[in-house]
């Protein structure tokens, strides 16, 4: 795989022509004024924390702080909009088990339900696929219903471990994949992109 930045031009499935590339260091202002833009619910859905408007330093830092191997973080545009940024969705590699990792996904309160949450889940399963990631884990509070709905659709196996939900995905294992229309959103994308990511 080359080392410059991939960047793919697709197509949601509601016509809206948009790009879907790695976060770079020179979309600090972009990310902050995204989390700006969440709704206060949106925020503490999926920061699981009052925290305001403003997203600090440091997890700005953790965003844009990329290794193919641990870590990657990508982003989704609109580029016809003032505010091109819609979504974005980070991987991290457990420590502990280095075979599994924890995705996170954050879109615009008026984008959501647009099918922008499945397409990046497929952009973080074949990027971790590909740095030898065989399992992703998703977490939601269980007030979340929206989020645990989704991921279940997806074709997450939740569980409950007292505190949280947790939803995990057998990277290799298209054949589990629910009958739902997220789950076939999600084997779509990953039939398209797996020529041009892997």
């Amino acid at each position: 795989m080359s080392d410059s930045i991939e960047r793919f031009e697709l197509v949601l499935r509601d016509g809206t022509p948009v790009i879907v590339r790695p976060l770079m260091e020179s979309d600090r202002a972009l990310v902050a004024e995204a989390y700006r833009r969440l709704s206060p619910e949106a925020r503490y859905q999926r920061f699981w924390t009052r925290t305001g408007e403003m997203l600090g330093d440091t997890m700005l830092d953790r965003l844009i702080d990329q290794d193919r191997s641990s870590h990657m973080t990508w982003v989704l545009l609109d580029p016809r909009r003032e505010f091109p940024g819609v979504g974005g969705a980070s991987w991290w590699r457990n420590g502990n088990r280095q075979s599994e990792a924890e995705i996170s996904a954050m879109v615009l309160d008026d984008d959501q339900r647009r099918g922008i949450g499945t397409l990046l889940l497929a952009v973080m399963w074949l990027t971790a696929w590909r740095a030898g990631v065989e399992r992703l884990t998703g977490y939601a509070l269980a007030e979340n219903r929206q989020a645990a709905n989704w991921m279940r659709d997806c074709g997450g196996e939740g569980e409950w471990d007292g505190y949280k939900l947790a939803f995990h995905w057998n990277l290799s294992d298209l054949e589990a994949l629910p009958e739902t229309r997220a789950a076939a959103d999600l084997a779509a994308w990953l039939a398209e992109l797996s020529p041009r990511m892997l």
